[in-house]
């Protein structure tokens, strides 16, 4: 059956702000559904909330819309667009939430609008625990013990009927939002009233708790002729009892026998088919009991693109979303061609010949008091992706992946001793129980003991211990006399080189000169969706070390662009963003470009953003590698936030050239003292200052400097480790925790100007002329953080000569750091005086907001630059200014109930919405404007 061509138009919802629970893979998502229906002839109309994506860029859809996800804001859209259906399942639980919200309201009906991908009947029921149990027995599915409650009184009675452990699970929620796992009845009434107070409905599934039992996901799509494929099998390496968002997990299965994994795809397969009649994307849930009767039940079923989805699509190379987008609209899967091979049919199932794991990444460290235990309820705020031919190399190429400073999975001098110390983490898992699980091993605690504590399959802990087996093999030799086959097995079980030479007491260069001597070299492998059955046309790496090499060099001037590594507070979305448009700029520009980047929810990881991509570590010995391989022109560091950035010295050091701004720039902007040297022959104004390295140099330049002090580590995003302290005995213990957790980092003391304005400017330079993109006013006062604040396109109450002022200082600056590209910098004004704070000649969070405001892509431009293609005299400048643009924070607290909410130098935001208005006398800004204020008066 072809595409239903009574569908011209097509209304995309999206996810809105980034917000623990629902990331940007709903961004890749959206994006790529986006272009698959364009593909097809339809117009898209796309609503989102999240000016920081490539989603609401103007290349991804016909009309963009940044407005609230609300029904006021979809019935404006209606009224302006012939629109002919609404797929809502690309904008996570929001999405589907907003759509059943309209459905209610007859909004869809009234507009006379299809709803295509899923259908509401679905939605409900699988969100309505009560009716999704009930459905699941009458075919046969079996499901843990479980009752729903709707008060308090329902919850206690079901307590006593089914006995403790229990979980608790509120309806209607994203990311496990007030889910928790009871032990015993003293923490059972407030776990209860929890779930009840967030879910919309008041309504929470109380389960049996399996504990111990084996986790696993299932990607499905079906068409309209009921043809079902199962894309991916997923394994959690943590039990049941962590949210699949807080678990490293792990494709294809590892530990599930085959008539278990055949009996699991019967269920899922009879689940999505009992939900409802539709087209598109599943993801289910199971649990499996740690025996040898691999007893299944069911846990929950998505009818909707997941956050599993985009990993899947990552693990396999089979473009979830891009597919289940044209399902919506008709074709059958044998109708559609396999993206990867273009030769064979979208109506099969995917074969791995290699091995993927995701680990997530936490940002614990920016909430002070949070409960750092992992359970039901999600907390990580982004997710890394390894792959290699065996579960060891991925798991180590992970590890490598984190940027936690570590560089893999042990042999870095770094674990931890203390038995007991151990033995809790392995109890109550944290952020680093993967880390201790290896601690323990090594330490010699018994294996039974490790397996009781954490019900980690016994798999997966063999594996963890072959590797300490191999590194007391390796210690015993030196870099001189190590056997080439020793060498070769490490590599091929995903040690660094630098992890290497801390085993055998050498430098991370020593070994990769010896292994590059030995022959010992990295190969890259297609992901290619068949196990190499059908050749692969689309050129998406992963390195690992064997004979055949897959990835051939051409002979096209090359631009290697930088990924920004995986999402965490203070280097979110915004960067991958620009990295999109990099690697779009530098095609228009002629070159082959390569994306180098780990993070699988993301854009710029699909298969088809860049001429070439790997997917590897950005971390040192990858990149270089790759730059080895392909010999590009240059690199592109601007981009990716502070992860590439710290890679500039580095590649300078190798004479491999940086595009755009040149090193010695970028290390000046960063090192305070000689920035603020500059400022002074600029007779630019800047807030008293020093640098320390030790408590005691801070106790004394305190005494020239005045309190209150900023103190700040330097090369640090997000503001972190950034704090207003008041007193001696304050500053002497910030500066003590910045050296434990930063030993080698110079600490910059400022002057702080309580009470002034705070503003930034983000400008494109050729190296001769300077472009104000735009100039943004905090409304906050300075001393919280950038990223935290509330601020307007452009200033709202700066008088003219205040603006002259920043324009001025801001062209001086970039000229006078001969910036190539974009450059970002943030001011504080205080009794009609500017002074400058600090200058990133970079891409900042600030540059995609600026973009869509004035709808002007300003990324694109700085590209062209940094490549020297264009100079700005070239560009045709027409930014859009009508009204003004309010950036809005978006906060996560309510993931950590018992945090510290108060606002500083550190950020705490995970996303940001955008909020277009008039004029100043909109009552959202004078609500806005009077609240924050409010705020920080207390």
């Amino acid at each position: 059956m072809p595409k239903d061509n009574s569908i011209k138009s097509v209304l995309i919802i999206g996810s809105g702000p980034i917000v623990i629970g629902q990331a940007c893979e709903f961004d890749y998502s959206g994006s790529q559904a986006s272009r698959s229906l364009r593909e097809e002839g339809i117009e898209v109309t796309l609503i989102n909330s999240n000016p920081a994506t490539i989603m609401t860029d103007e290349v991804v859809a016909d009309n963009v819309y940044l407005l609230p996800l609300t029904p006021e804001s979809i019935r404006s859209i209606l009224e302006k667009h012939d629109i002919d259906a609404v797929l809502p399942t690309m904008g996570g639980q929001t999405g589907l939430n907003l759509c059943i919200k309209c459905s209610k309201m007859g909004i869809w009906d009234e507009f006379n609008v299809r709803l295509v991908g899923v259908d509401i009947d679905a939605i409900e029921i699988t969100e309505n625990r009560e009716a999704f149990r009930q459905l699941m027995t009458e075919i046969g599915v079996g499901m843990a013990p479980q009752a729903t409650a709707k008060s308090f009184l329902e919850g206690k009675k079901i307590a006593q009927e089914f006995g403790f452990p229990l979980c608790i699970r509120a309806s209607y929620t994203l990311g496990g939002t007030g889910a928790a796992i009871v032990y015993d009845e003293k923490n059972f009434d407030q776990k209860l009233n929890d779930g009840l107070h967030k879910s919309p409905i008041h309504e929470v599934m109380i389960d049996k708790a399996m504990m111990g039992w084996k986790e696993f996901e299932l990607e499905l799509l079906r068409d309209k002729n009921d043809n079902i494929v199962i894309i991916c099998s997923i394994e959690n390496f943590d039990p049941m009892g962590i949210h699949t968002g807080d678990s490293i997990t792990v494709a294809p299965a590892m530990t599930l026998s085959d008539s278990t994994y055949q009996r699991m795809r019967d269920m899922a397969i009879k689940m999505m088919r009992a939900i409802g009649d539709f087209a598109g994307g599943c993801n289910v849930q199971f649990a499996v009991s740690p025996d040898e009767k691999e007893d299944i039940i069911a846990i929950e079923i998505n009818p909707r693109v997941s956050r599993s989805s985009a990993l899947a699509s990552k693990a396999t190379g089979y473009p979830i979303a891009k597919i289940a987008s044209k399902l919506a609209i008709g074709y059958h899967l044998d109708e559609l061609t396999n993206q990867i091979t273009q030769s064979t049919s979208a109506f099969f199932e995917p074969t791995l010949d290699y091995v993927i794991v995701k680990i997530p990444r936490w940002n614990f460290d920016k909430f002070q008091g949070a409960d750092r235990q992992i359970g039901l309820q999600m907390k990580s705020v982004g997710e890394v992706m390894g792959i290699g031919r065996s579960f060891q190399e991925a798991l180590q190429k992970a590890c490598q992946s984190l940027e936690i400073n570590r560089n893999g999975l042990g042999a870095d001098g770094r674990e931890l001793r203390d038995q007991n110390e151990i033995l809790n983490s392995l109890e109550h898992p944290s952020w680093n129980r993967l880390f201790h699980v290896y601690d323990a091993i090594k330490l010699g605690i018994p294996f039974k003991t490790i397996q009781e504590k954490t019900k980690i399959d016994d798999w997966f802990l063999r594996q963890i211990e072959d590797l300490i087996k191999l590194e007391n093999k390796i210690e015993q030799y030196r870099i001189e006399d190590i056997p080439k086959s020793l060498l070769l097995e490490a590599k091929q079980k995903g040690y660094a080189d630098r992890q290497l030479g801390h085993l055998m007491r050498c430098l991370e260069s020593e070994v990769f000169t010896k292994r590059h001597e030995l022959g010992v070299k990295r190969v890259y492998k297609l992901v290619d969706t068949c196990a190499a059955e059908f050749e692969a046309k689309t050129p998406y790496y992963y390195s690992t070390f064997e004979s055949e090499n897959e990835s051939i060099v051409s002979d096209k001037k090359k631009i290697v662009v930088l990924g920004s590594g995986p999402n965490r507070i203070g280097q979110g979305i915004e960067f991958d963003y620009s990295c999109v448009h990099g690697v779009l700029a530098a095609s228009e520009c002629g070159y082959e470009t390569v994306m180098i980047n780990c993070n699988p929810e993301t854009v710029s990881t699909d298969f088809d953003t860049a001429d070439k991509l790997y997917f590897e570590p950005v971390f040192w010995e990858h990149i270089y590698e790759i730059i080895l391989h392909e010999n590009p022109v240059g690199v592109i560091v601007q981009l990716g936030g502070q992860t590439a950035l710290k890679l500039a010295k580095k590649l300078e050091k190798y004479g491999i050239k940086l595009m755009g701004t040149a090193f010695q720039a970028l290390d000046l902007a960063e090192d305070r003292g000689r920035f603020s040297n500059l400022l002074v022959d600029l007779d630019i104004p800047f807030p008293k200052f020093g640098v320390v390295q030790s408590a005691e140099q801070s106790i004394e330049l305190s005494k020239d400097l005045g309190f209150p002090l900023l103190v700040r580590p330097s090369y640090v995003l997000g503001g972190q480790k950034m704090k207003i302290v008041i007193s001696e005995e304050e500053l002497e213990h910030h500066v003590v925790d910045i050296l434990r957790d930063m030993p080698d980092n110079q600490i910059l003391l400022d002057h702080f100007l309580g009470g002034a304005i705070e503003a930034e400017a983000d400008a494109i330079c050729d190296g001769e002329q300077v472009h104000i993109l735009g100039i943004m006013q905090h409304i906050e006062p300075a001393g919280v953080h950038s990223g935290d604040s509330y601020a307007v396109l452009p200033p709202y109450n700066l008088g003219d000569l205040i603006i002259q002022k920043i324009e001025e200082y801001t062209k001086r600056i970039a000229l006078a750091l001969k910036t190539v590209g974009l450059i970002n910098i943030q001011f504080a004004i205080k009794d009609d005086k500017v002074y400058v704070i600090e200058a990133n000649p970079r891409a900042s969070r600030t540059v995609p907001f600026i973009a869509k405001a004035y709808k002007e892509p300003y990324v694109n431009f700085a590209t062209k630059v940094m490549l020297g293609s264009k100079k700005l005299s070239e560009f045709d400048f027409n930014p859009v200014k009508k009204g003004y643009a309010v950036k809005i924070p978006v906060f996560s607290f309510d993931k950590f109930p018992n945090v510290n909410k108060e606002l500083g130098p550190e950020m705490k935001s995970t996303g940001e919405a955008i909020q277009f208005i008039d004029d100043l006398k909109d009552p959202f800004f004078v609500k806005v404007y009077s609240e924050r204020n409010l705020y920080l008066s207390r």
